[in-house]
This record gives structure tokens, sequence and C-alpha cells, in this order.
């Protein structure tokens, strides 16, 4: 009896203990997605210059957020910090509640995510979470962008059309067929995503250095065309502009 009762307490304090370990967001409404550490390919040698070169990294665990960040949770930050508003927070388009946050500069972006204890993803990060271990060109796998999979514009940049049943952004949680491998949502458009790193050719490559300080914009938009929806097309942006109606972000909770 006494060997039956020790090897139930241990069960019990193991399914404890695995709860107690699990990835919590503290982002209402925003589950942190695990993207498991091992290695993935990372660039690509058939792309502009500034995407190469094609090589593997040794990834590490961290879990990214599994949609862009709302209106409705930006404002809960804005409500709890006094922060600056979002440019475009009242919006009849843009400021609906569901839809990602866009007007916000990369300070904005990296306040908001401190605050909740994560930070913005680097570039290496979310090529990862969008490309899988295999270097897939699409969160979904090798077939080009449909109405579908992706919130993207006209097929000459760049503007929105309705096509896809959004002439701007669409809410967080739609176009379930873009989802990735670990079921993360719109890596590829909607809007495009502040990382951490500052913009500079990779090393190996042959990209001409940045005139200036700035960091680096992924994923694409809904007034993208189709060249700009890719896991890996890089975009230098200037970290103080917050007037983009179609630039947005997530966070990510990195391994110790």
């Amino acid at each position: 009896m006494l060997t039956s009762d020790i090897w139930v307490a241990a069960i019990v304090m193991a399914a404890v203990l695995k709860v107690a370990a699990a990835d919590v967001s503290p982002i209402v409404d925003n589950p942190l997605i695990d993207i498991p550490a091992g290695p993935f390919v990372f660039g690509r040698d058939d792309g502009p210059q500034n995407e190469r070169p094609r090589r593997v990294l040794a990834g590490q665990l961290f879990a990214i957020n599994r949609t862009e960040i709302t209106n409705r949770q930006y404002g809960r930050f804005i409500e709890a910090t006094g922060h600056r508003p979002a440019f475009y927070a009242n919006h009849p388009l843009l400021g609906l509640d569901d839809r990602p946050v866009v007007g916000v500069s990369w300070e904005d972006a990296d306040a908001y995510c401190r605050h909740y204890g994560l930070v913005l993803p680097s570039e290496q990060q979310y090529e990862r979470a969008a490309r899988g271990t295999k270097g897939s060109a699409f969160p979904w796998g090798e077939a080009p962008p449909d109405e579908t999979r992706t919130n993207s514009g006209t097929d000459a940049c760049c503007s929105g059309n309705a096509r896809d049943g959004y002439l701007m952004t669409a809410p967080a949680e739609s176009f379930a067929g873009s989802a990735s491998s670990e079921g993360v949502l719109n890596l590829v458009g909607n809007v495009w995503e502040w990382t951490r790193s500052l913009y500079a050719p990779y090393d190996g490559g042959h990209a001409a250095r940045s005139t200036g300080p700035y960091r680096v914009l992924r994923g694409g938009s809904w007034n993208s065309d189709r060249n700009h929806l890719t896991t890996t097309y890089r975009l230098a942006y200037d970290p103080e502009f917050r007037f983009s109606a179609n630039g947005g972000f997530r966070c990510v909770r990195s391994s110790p």
C-alpha cells in the first residue's frame, strides 16, 4: 500500500510539474507556440543578394505568438502603461479590435514585448518559425500564395485589393491555410513584422551595407505583391517611423 501511495504521488507530482513548466503566454488570447531546437535552413542562394548565402544553422528552443499582436491586445498595454497609442488606433478598418496593430515604431513594438517579459523575434527566429526546418518557401510548404492562404495586394506592388476578402488588414486569426508546421498564423502576408535584428548582409553575403541603423521587417503585408511574400524576404526599415499602415509585430520568449 505504501509503495502504491508513493507511485500515485509521483504521478501527480509529475503532472503538476508538467503544467507548471508549460509556456503560458502573458498576452491574453495570443498563445506562445513552441518552436523546437534543432538545425534549420536559413537564407537562400537563388533570390535577392541580401538573402544569401543559404546555410544550416543550429536553432535554439523558443516560443512565438500564434498571431500578430492585435489592436485589442495593444490597447491593454496602453491602458496599463500610458504608452502612446498606435497611430491608426481610431481608423475605421485598421483600428478594429481583432486586426493586427499597425502604425507602431520599432521602439513601440519593443516596449510592448518587454512589458510582458518577451522580446521581438530575431531574423533567424522569424525565419525558422516561418520556414520550418527544411527551408520551405512559404509557411505551408512550396505551393505559391493564393487567396485562401494570405492577405496580400495586387499583382504589381504595392496596392491592396479585396480579392482575398479584405481591402486592408484581416483579423489576426484569419487564413488557417497560412499555418506553419507548428501552427503559427500569417507569418507571410497581412502585415510586415518588426524583428529585433539590425539590417546587415549575412556572413559571407555580398549585399551592400546599410547606410543607417535600420531594423529588419519580415513577412510582407496586405498590399504586397507575391515577390515580397516569401519566408526569406528582408526589408530594411527606419525604426523611428510609426506611420506605416501595413507594419505590425509579434513577440517571442527565448530559451534561457
